[in-house]
């Protein structure tokens, strides 16, 4: 663990809670008769993946004052993630997340989020920005952006930041927590405006950016600020885009789906350590789709991040 924040590879800042995964393949929720309990939420499943790799990681965000935020603070430490930036709310409890898994590409989503969640209760005046403007790189998702007082933390983590080192924007689009896609635009542009980094599937980028073809997404990304753009396109792989010129279009790595929640997390920390370890594109992105694809092909999301050797070894064929 780093002695200081000084140290770290990687803050990440956003969601977290607790994900009840069926235990049950193909059968509807109402049918379910037992659950795996999971760390989970975006921010903190990229945060576990690049540990995963051997990075030092941490995390900010908030979950209740009960038990299941007792349980997370566990399994980040767990995973050799820092917690030292995950405080407690009072008021709300801290979020759980059910899952269907109908393999090999529907897998719904339950948000228990309300009345509201712990981590949208991130106070910028509360920000260790010393810290952030340290990090090697520093990861923000849309969510984030979604409710007050997150969004003012959010964009004043970014601004703060100031560009410095690699600065990541997950688009991360959930349309349960916007009340309308319009009033989310202005908040991603804005958050483009700070971003180095840009990572989004064809629905996200079209929130940021207005366009679905994925090389005019890619370019649009560009000319909102970032210096590399990450389209992820399903069944056709993934687009990068350097603003230098450098492009890679690399094929999904094919596996035998069990649950495709997660692989983006997956996908998101091995794109940070491909980052940190100055890999070419090519060679980050491929890296970064077979770790999602190894998560894909496994039941969990956070306990399911793979490690190097793991990774190397689909990437070999084996």
């Amino acid at each position: 663990m780093p002695e200081s924040a000084d140290c770290f590879d990687l803050i990440t800042m956003g969601r977290i809670g607790v994900d009840l995964y069926p235990l049950q393949t193909g059968v509807p929720l109402p049918e379910v008769e037992s659950f795996g309990k999971f760390l989970g939420g975006s921010a903190a499943n990229v945060a576990v993946a690049a540990a995963r790799l051997g990075r030092s990681t941490a995390v900010i965000t908030r979950t209740g004052d009960d038990p299941f935020g007792t349980y997370l603070h566990q399994q980040l430490k767990e995973f050799g993630v820092d917690d030292r930036f995950v405080t407690p709310v009072d008021a709300y409890p801290t979020p759980v997340t059910f899952c269907e898994i109908f393999p090999p590409d529907d897998f719904p989503l339950y948000f228990y989020r309300r009345p509201k969640a712990p981590d949208l209760e991130i106070h910028a005046d509360e920000l260790d920005l010393s810290a952030i403007r340290s990090a090697r790189i520093f990861w923000i998702t849309g969510t984030g952006l979604s409710e007050e007082p997150s969004r003012s933390a959010t964009l004043a983590a970014l601004k703060a930041r100031g560009k410095a080192g690699a600065t990541v924007f997950d688009l991360d689009w959930r349309p349960m927590f916007w009340a309308d896609p319009e009033t989310a635009r202005p908040y991603y542009a804005e958050a483009l405006r700070h971003a180095t980094v840009a990572v989004g599937n064809l629905d996200e980028c079209e929130i940021a950016t207005g366009m679905r073809e994925p090389r005019a997404c890619a370019q649009a990304l560009l000319d909102a600020g970032v210096e590399l753009a990450v389209v992820k396109q399903g069944p056709k792989g993934v687009l990068a885009v350097h603003r230098d010129g450098t492009t890679a279009q690399v094929p999904p790595v094919p596996v035998e789906v069990v649950n495709g929640l997660g692989a983006g997390d997956a996908f998101g920390g091995s794109l940070c350590h491909g980052l940190l370890s100055g890999r070419p594109l090519e060679q980050t992105i491929r890296h970064a789709n077979a770790a999602g694809a190894l998560v894909a092909s496994r039941l969990a999301c956070s306990s399911a991040m793979p490690t190097e050797p793991e990774i190397a070894g689909l990437l070999a064929g084996g």
